[in-house]
C-alpha cells in the first residue's frame, strides 16, 4: 500500500501562483509514475501534470506553460507549481502514484483562484 498526503494549495487571485505538494509513504519504492489530477464542482476528474521515474513530464493542454510538475525520487514527494492561475484553474487536486497496476489516490486539496 502506498499512503499519499497533499499539502499546500488554498486562494489566489487570478493572475497569481499556488504549489501544491504530495508526499507518499508505505510501500513507496518503485513507484513508476506520479501526478496531479483535478476535479472541478460538476465536472470530471482529468489529469492535469504527469511524471515518470527518468524525469519525463506530461502535461495537460490547458497548464502547459503556466504549471510546472517535479518529482524528488529519494524523498518521494512531488510537487507542482502553478503560475498564472485561471479561475478556470479552480478543483481540488488529487495527488496519484502509480505502483505496478495500482494507482493511489490522496485525499485531494482544494485550489480556488478567484476573478
Amino acid at each position: 500500500q502506498v499512503q499519499l498526503v497533499e499539502s499546500g494549495g488554498g486562494s489566489e487571485q487570478a493572475g497569481g501562483s499556488l504549489r501544491v505538494s504530495c508526499a507518499a509513504s508505505g510501500s513507496a519504492d518503485a513507484i513508476s509514475s506520479m501526478g496531479w489530477y483535478r476535479q472541478a464542482p460538476a465536472k470530471q476528474r482529468e489529469i492535469v501534470a504527469t511524471i515518470f521515474s527518468d524525469g519525463r513530464t506530461d502535461y495537460a493542454d490547458s497548464v502547459k506553460g503556466r504549471f510546472t510538475i517535479s518529482r524528488d525520487n529519494v524523498a518521494n514527494t512531488v510537487s507542482l507549481q502553478m503560475n498564472s492561475l485561471k479561475p478556470e484553474d479552480t478543483a481540488y487536486y488529487y495527488c496519484n502514484a502509480v505502483k505496478g497496476d495500482t494507482r493511489y489516490w490522496g485525499q485531494g486539496t482544494p485550489v480556488t483562484v478567484s476573478s
